[in-house]
């Protein structure tokens, strides 16, 4: 029982000392966070901080030169790249990648197909396994689509729909995957002001109302305070501060990593008032 306990207490993901170098460049440095279960935990800082970069490790994109990454038990530094889906990791990006001349119902159903334990010879003789399989990822997307009210776009081609919309069907090909650890890489990348608040509130109702975890890489400020439980911010590949939303952004050296130090800033000074000699 206490083994049980143990486990559940125990973070999702734990990074630990992670550095990838590619040449000359650190491009992340010595990392280490915890995302608890059930959390939703962004990464910010600046273009270049490594935030992606983090993400392409847990994803098994790239290999870290140093360091450890564990996800529920499971050491990730030795799971091949295929694997990671079935292991209860999904992801959107930040450049929407989707199949535009397949359905949105379509691209949700490949989304489930990482769950398929049929074999070969199965599927060429569409076995009764092969069918209840069909029917189960069939029922999953209707969930999803239902969920995300997606309805209106069920059997519309996604090279059809506009941009937001292509931000939500991506979302919801992620969540047939049934993940427990949902990475979104910039979610609010292209969209409008009210909908990056319709994308606040599918994340919010992803970790209350479906348990997932989520890990959020994000620049809008906005939608990081609205539905951040913690956030870590990053600069040059380093960590800067790890803390509640508005503990990390009054932090000095967030702000003057965003902003620029007094110095570097010295241009937003009032300029003196110009007298004329002899005035």
């Amino acid at each position: 029982m206490s083994d049980v306990t143990l486990k559940n207490d125990a973070p999702l993901l734990s990074a630990r000392d992670l550095q990838v170098r590619f040449g000359g460049v650190l491009a992340v440095n010595q990392v280490s966070f915890d995302v608890k279960r059930g959390e939703i935990f962004t990464l910010i800082g600046p273009n270049g901080a490594g935030k992606t970069t983090v993400f392409n490790l847990i994803s098994r994109f790239y290999v870290p030169t140093a360091g450890t990454l564990e996800f529920d038990g499971v050491l990730l530094n030795k799971v091949s790249p295929y694997r990671v889906a079935e292991l209860g990791i999904a992801r959107t990006f930040q450049n929407i990648e989707l199949f535009e001349y397949a359905t949105v119902l379509q691209n949700l159903l490949i989304g489930g197909h990482v769950h398929r334990k049929t074999g070969f010879l199965a599927d060429l003789f569409h076995t009764p396994k092969v069918r209840q399989a069909e029917v189960d990822a069939r029922e999953e997307a209707e969930k999803v689509i239902e969920f995300l009210d997606l309805q209106p776009y069920r059997d519309t081609l996604v090279a059809g729909l506009p941009y937001g919309i292509r931000k939500v069907v991506e979302l919801a090909r992620a969540l047939c995957t049934r993940p427990k650890l949902l990475l979104l890489d910039e979610p609010s990348s292209g969209l409008n002001v009210e909908e990056t608040d319709g994308m606040a509130f599918w994340i919010q109702d992803i970790k209350n109302e479906l348990g997932i975890t989520v890990l959020m890489v994000e620049h809008d400020m906005s939608l990081v305070s609205k539905v951040s439980d913690r956030v870590l911010a990053m600069n040059q590949g380093e960590t800067l501060a790890l803390g509640s939303p508005r503990e990390v952004q009054s932090d000095p050296r967030v702000i003057e990593a965003y902003l620029g130090s007094a110095e570097d800033m010295s241009f937003l000074r009032r300029p003196e008032p110009f007298v004329r000699k002899g005035s």
